[in-house]
């Protein structure tokens, strides 16, 4: 037996000896959290820019590598970088060592 299979029977043997209580925030709770969520996903304004063809090609081939609309991945790319959350890829070239 692998250790997931192990776990899960664990889990649930401790389930059906009652050791699972719910939780007390409630659904009061849930309902703030969904609230948060619906509202951080809101797009209320429209904007409109000019890129290179080159550029959209490329974000659009990317979108289809997710599998995802390529205006959303731009919004998403936008929303990671107001939140600084967007990370640069490392460079791959050595920094360069000055002699003083």
């Amino acid at each position: 037996m692998d250790m997931e299979s192990k776990l899960e029977e664990e889990i649930l043997a401790s389930f059906e000896r009652g050791e699972w209580q719910p939780s007390s925030k409630g659904k009061s709770e849930i309902a703030r959290f969904a609230a948060i969520a619906s509202a951080s996903l809101v797009k209320d304004k429209r904007v409109n820019i000019r890129i290179s063809s080159r550029d959209l090609d490329d974000i659009q081939a990317r979108a289809a590598e997710e599998a995802i609309p390529y205006q959303t991945l731009m919004s998403s790319v936008l929303h990671k970088y107001v939140t600084g959350r967007l990370v640069e890829p490392r460079s791959e070239v050595a920094p360069i060592s000055r002699s003083v």
